[in-house]
C-alpha cells in the first residue's frame, strides 16, 4: 500500500528532492521563454531614377534638380586657367620681326589676326569636311597669346592644301562610306577653288588661316601659319623644353590626327551609329595612347586644346559616346566646374535603366569611384553628390550590384563617410558644407541599401567598419529623416544575420541612438517600423541586448508610448493626424514589430518582472486581443498572445499577468477557437503558465478547455504536442481531473505521440513520460501494453539511436536519450509493470 501510494504522487514532486512546479519541468525539458520571428519590412523601389525620391523631406526649391539639359557650351576651356579670378597685367614687350617684314603695309599684313569664316564655309556639314574647314579660323574658341619669341616662316614651311585635303580624305576611307568618301572628295575640289593660292617667294603669311603643326620641326608648335609660340596658356604645366620634342612628335602622330577627326564631325544633329562607333574607337585609342606615354592627368602640354575637342563632341547627344568622353576626361583630371558637369553628366546618363549595360562593358566605374576617393565634398561637393547618385542608380541593377562589390565600393563609400563624420575642426558644422554633405549622404546611403542586399556584402560591411560610421551618421544627423530612413533600412537588413547584430550590439550608444530616434520621429511610419525590426532582430541574438534596451534611459516609456499612439484611433484619440493619416496595415506593422521587441527583451529576468508588473503594458496588449482579430491580424495576435506568454512566466505578487489570469483566460479561447495554428500553439503554451493557478485549472475543466487540448495531441506537430503536455502535467496534478482525462482517451493519444515522436524528439519523449506518470492508475491493462512495448522499445539504447544517422546528430541524440528520456521512461515502465498483469512477459531492456 506504500509502494501504492507513493505512484499516485504526481511526477513532479520528486522524494527526496524541493518540490518543483509543473513549468519548472516544462522548462528544463524546453525553454519555456522564446524570442519571435518576424518579416522584414518591405523597402519599395524607387519608380523613377531621381536624387530624391517623392517621400522626400527635402523642400524641392532648395535641393539640386535632377533633370537638366547639358551642352559642349556648358563646359570652360581652357581647363587649368588660373582659379584665383584675377586679371592678368599685359605682356611688355614686343614682337620681333624680320626686317623685311617691318617695310609698309607688311607689318599689318604679318600680324593680322585670323578673319571669321563666310556663311558659305560654316554652312558646310558632313563627315568629309577637308582640312581647309577644319582648320579655319573659327575653330579656335579662344585664341592663344602672343608670345615672347615670334617668326614669320616661308609658305614652302606649310602643306600644300592638296597635301591636307588628300591625307585627310585617304585616311577617312579606309573606315568611311563611300557616300562619306564622295562627299569628301567633293569638298576638297571646292575648298582648293576656294583658298588663295600662296606666293612661291617671300615673308608674307596666310591671312585668316590656321596650319597644322610644322612636323619638320617638333620642338615648336604653330598656331599660324606664319606664326609660332614657345607654349600655349593654360595647355598644361610643361616647361616647353627638353621632353617637349617627344611629347610634340607624340602630339602630332597620335593626338592631332584623331582631333582633326573629332572636328570634322558637324555637332547638333543626331549622328548614325556608324559615325558613334567610329568615334567611339578613335576615343578609346586615343585614351589608350595617352595612358601608354603617361600623358594622362594634367601632364600634356596641350590638354586645353585636347579638351576643347572632347567638350564639342558631347552636343552629339549619344549616351555611349559620351561615357567615354567622360572617362578620358576625368582621366585628365578636370576641376571645378568641369568636374561638375561631367559628374552631371554620366548622372543623366545612368538615369535611364536601358543604359546600365553601358556601364557594365566600361571602365567609367572606376573612375566615379577614383573622384570618391580624392575629392573634398567642401571644394566639389556638388559634383561628388551628382557622382554617389549615379552609383545608387547603379546598385540598383543587381549585375551591377557585384561589379561594385567587386571594385570595393562599400569601403570607398566607407571612407567618405568616415570623412563626413569626422570633419576637419574649422568647417562650419551648419554652412552650405554641412547641406551638401547632408544631400551626399542621402545617396551614398541609398547605394549602401542596395548594396545590403547582396549576401556576399556582409564581410565588407563588417571589415571596413560600416555599421559603427552608419550608427555615427545617424546621430550627426538625427534631424534628416532622409538619411535616418536609409540608415535604417540598412540595419534592417543586415541585423538578419547573427555577426551584424553582434558588431551593432557592440557600438557605442547604438541604444542611446536608436531610443532618441524613436522618440523624435515617432509619427514617421517607415523610419519607426525599420527601427523596431532592428531592435527586435537585436535583443532576439544578442542577450547583452535585452538588457541594454531595458535600463536605457526612457527605453521602455518610449516603447510603450509608440504602443499607445500606433494603437487604433479609439485608443489613442488624441494621436496626432499623421499617424490618423496611416492605414491600418501601416499602424499594425509597427505594433507587430512593437510587441516583438517586449517579447525578446522580457527574457531577460529583471525586464520581464518589470514588465509582468506594469498596468499600461499589460492592458495594452490585452486590449490588443480584445479588439484584434485573428482572421484579419493574425500575426498582431499571435505576437501579442506570446508576449503574455513570456510575462506569464513571471508570476510573483507584482505580476499584473497573475491578477488578471481570468481576463487573460477568457481572451484565450479566442485564439483557441480559431483556425490559426499558430494561434492555437500560443494560446496553449499560455494556459501552460497560468494552469498552475487553481482558478484557472477550473475555467479549463469547466469551459471544457481540456478536451481541446487532449485533441491537439492528434496534430502531428512536435510544438503543439510539447505545449500541450504542458497544460496536462498542470490539470493531472489533481486526482479528480484524471479520471476525466483519461475518458478523454488521454493515455492512448500519450502513447500514440510517444511511439511517432520519440526518436526524433528525445526531450519531448521525455515530457510525454512525465505526463504518463500523473495520468496512469492501477487496473489499465488495455491501456498500457502497448504503451510499455514502446517503453520497452526505446530503453534499448542501441535501438533507441539507429534512427541517427550522422554521426554529430547521434551525438546529440544520445546526450538527450541519455538526460531526458531514459531516467523517466525507466521510472515509468517499472510503475506500470507493479501495476498490470500481462499475458506476456517483456523483455527487460539491457
Amino acid at each position: 500500500m506504500e509502494r501504492r501510494r507513493e505512484t499516485r504522487k504526481p511526477f513532479y514532486r520528486v522524494p527526496g528532492a524541493s518540490n518543483k512546479t509543473s513549468a519548472e519541468i516544462v522548462q528544463e525539458a524546453r525553454q519555456s521563454l522564446r524570442t519571435l520571428r518576424t518579416q522584414r519590412p518591405f523597402t519599395p523601389l524607387d519608380e523613377h531614377r531621381q536624387l530624391f525620391g517623392e517621400g522626400s523631406s527635402r523642400p524641392r526649391d532648395g535641393r539640386p534638380p535632377s533633370a537638366f539639359s547639358l551642352h559642349a557650351r556648358n563646359f570652360e576651356a581652357p581647363d587649368s586657367r588660373p582659379g584665383s579670378g584675377t586679371r592678368l597685367s599685359p605682356l611688355d614687350h614686343k614682337p620681333r620681326l624680320p626686317a623685311a617684314a617691318l617695310d609698309g603695309g607688311a607689318l599689318e599684313e604679318a600680324v593680322a589676326l585670323p578673319k571669321p569664316p563666310t556663311e558659305q564655309t560654316e554652312g558646310r556639314k558632313g563627315l568629309g569636311v577637308t582640312r581647309a574647314r577644319l582648320l579655319r579660323a573659327g575653330s579656335n574658341t579662344r585664341l592663344p597669346p602672343v608670345s615672347s619669341h615670334m617668326e614669320v616662316r616661308k609658305p614652302e614651311d606649310c602643306e600644300s592644301p592638296t597635301h591636307r585635303s588628300v591625307s585627310f580624305t585617304e585616311r577617312l576611307g579606309t573606315g568611311a562610306p563611300p557616300s562619306a568618301r564622295a562627299a569628301a572628295a567633293k569638298e576638297t575640289e571646292q575648298a582648293e577653288s576656294s583658298l588663295p593660292h600662296p606666293q612661291l617667294h617671300g615673308p608674307s603669311t596666310y591671312r585668316g588661316e590656321i596650319s597644322l603643326p610644322d612636323r619638320s620641326d617638333s620642338n615648336t608648335q604653330a598656331t599660324t601659319c606664319g606664326t609660332r609660340t614657345d607654349k600655349e596658356v593654360g595647355d598644361g604645366d610643361g616647361s616647353g623644353t627638353g621632353s617637349d620634342v617627344t611629347e610634340d612628335s607624340f602630339w602630332n602622330s597620335m593626338v592631332s590626327p584623331v582631333l582633326q577627326e573629332f572636328e570634322a564631325v558637324v555637332t547638333g544633329g543626331s549622328p548614325s551609329e556608324e559615325v558613334v562607333r567610329r568615334l567611339c574607337d578613335e576615343c578609346s585609342r586615343l585614351h589608350g595612347a595617352l595612358h601608354e606615354r603617361g600623358m594622362l592627368g594634367r601632364r600634356l602640354r596641350k590638354r586645353a586644346t585636347l579638351l576643347r575637342s572632347l567638350f564639342r563632341l558631347i552636343d552629339l547627344g549619344s549616351d555611349q559616346l559620351n561615357l567615354l568622353l567622360a572617362k578620358l576626361i576625368l582621366a585628365l583630371k578636370v576641376s571645378g566646374n568641369n568636374l561638375l558637369n561631367i559628374c552631371k553628366l554620366i548622372f543623366k546618363i545612368s538615369r535611364s535603366a536601358s543604359n546600365d549595360a553601358l556601364f557594365h562593358n566600361n571602365s567609367i566605374i572606376d573612375s566615379l569611384l577614383s573622384v570618391l576617393r580624392s575629392e573634398d565634398v567642401s571644394v566639389c561637393g556638388e559634383a561628388l553628390l551628382y557622382c554617389v547618385a549615379t552609383l545608387k542608380f547603379l546598385s540598383g541593377n543587381s549585375a551591377l550590384r557585384r561589379l561594385l562589390l567587386e571594385k570595393d565600393c562599400i569601403g570607398i563609400l566607407s571612407q567618405l563617410t568616415h570623412r563626413f563624420t569626422h570633419p576637419p575642426s574649422d568647417r562650419d558644422s551648419a554652412g552650405p558644407t554641412h547641406t551638401t554633405t547632408g544631400h551626399i549622404l542621402v545617396q551614398l546611403t541609398a547605394t549602401l541599401r542596395n548594396m545590403a542586399d547582396l549576401s556576399e556584402s556582409r564581410p565588407p560591411f563588417l571589415s571596413n567598419g560600416v555599421l559603427a560610421e552608419l550608427t555615427t551618421v545617424l546621430d550627426h544627423h538625427h534631424g534628416d529623416p532622409d538619411i535616418c530612413t536609409n540608415v535604417a533600412r540598412i540595419f534592417s537588413k543586415l541585423s538578419s544575420y547573427n555577426e551584424c547584430c553582434l558588431a551593432l550590439a557592440e557600438v557605442p550608444q547604438v541604444w542611446r541612438i536608436f531610443i532618441d530616434l524613436l522618440g523624435k520621429h515617432s509619427k514617421k511610419q517607415d523610419l519607426v517600423v525599420r527601427l523596431l525590426f532592428t531592435l527586435g532582430n537585436l535583443a532576439a541574438r544578442c542577450p547583452e541586448a535585452r538588457e541594454c534596451i531595458y535600463e536605457e534611459r526612457g527605453g521602455v516609456n518610449t516603447l510603450l508610448r509608440l504602443f499607445y499612439l500606433y494603437q487604433e484611433p479609439r485608443v489613442a484619440p488624441q494621436a496626432s493626424s499623421g499617424v490618423h493619416r496611416l492605414g491600418a496595415s501601416e499602424r499594425e506593422d509597427v505594433l507587430v514589430k512593437l510587441i516583438r521587441v517586449l517579447a525578446n527583451i522580457s527574457i531577460h529576468p529583471t525586464a520581464g518582472t518589470a514588465l509582468a508588473a506594469s498596468e499600461e503594458c499589460v492592458e495594452l496588449l490585452l486590449k490588443v486581443l480584445e479588439q484584434g482579430s485573428v482572421e484579419l491580424s493574425e500575426e498582431l495576435m499571435v505576437n501579442a498572445a506570446a508576449t503574455i506568454n513570456n510575462l506569464s512566466f513571471y508570476q510573483g505578487e507584482s505580476s499584473v499577468v497573475r491578477r488578471r489570469h481570468t481576463r487573460i483566460s477568457h481572451l484565450l479561447l479566442k485564439l483557441l477557437l480559431s483556425c490559426s495554428m499558430a494561434a492555437v500553439l500560443e494560446a496553449t503554451r499560455v494556459f501552460g503558465n497560468l494552469s498552475q493557478i487553481p482558478d484557472v485549472r477550473h475555467f479549463i475543466m469547466e469551459q471544457k478547455v481540456h478536451q481541446f487540448v487532449v485533441t491537439l495531441l492528434d496534430s502531428k506537430s512536435s510544438d503543439v504536442c510539447f505545449s500541450a503536455c504542458g497544460v496536462l502535467i498542470n490539470l493531472s496534478a489533481e486526482p479528480h481531473n484524471r479520471h476525466t482525462l483519461r475518458q478523454e482517451g488521454v493515455i492512448q493519444k500519450l502513447g500514440d505521440c510517444l511511439r511517432d515522436f520519440g526518436p526524433c524528439d528525445w526531450q519531448l519523449a521525455g515530457l510525454l513520460c512525465q505526463t504518463l506518470w500523473n495520468c496512469t492508475e492501477e487496473n489499465m491493462e488495455n491501456e498500457t501494453e502497448e504503451l510499455l512495448h514502446t517503453l520497452s522499445m526505446y530503453l534499448d539504447e542501441e535501438e533507441a539511436l539507429s534512427w541517427s544517422a550522422d554521426s554529430a546528430m547521434r551525438e546529440l541524440h544520445q546526450a538527450c536519450w541519455e538526460l531526458d528520456f531514459r531516467p523517466v521512461a525507466q521510472r515509468l515502465r517499472r510503475r506500470i509493470l507493479g501495476q498490470v498483469t500481462l499475458s506476456e512477459p517483456i523483455r527487460e531492456p539491457s
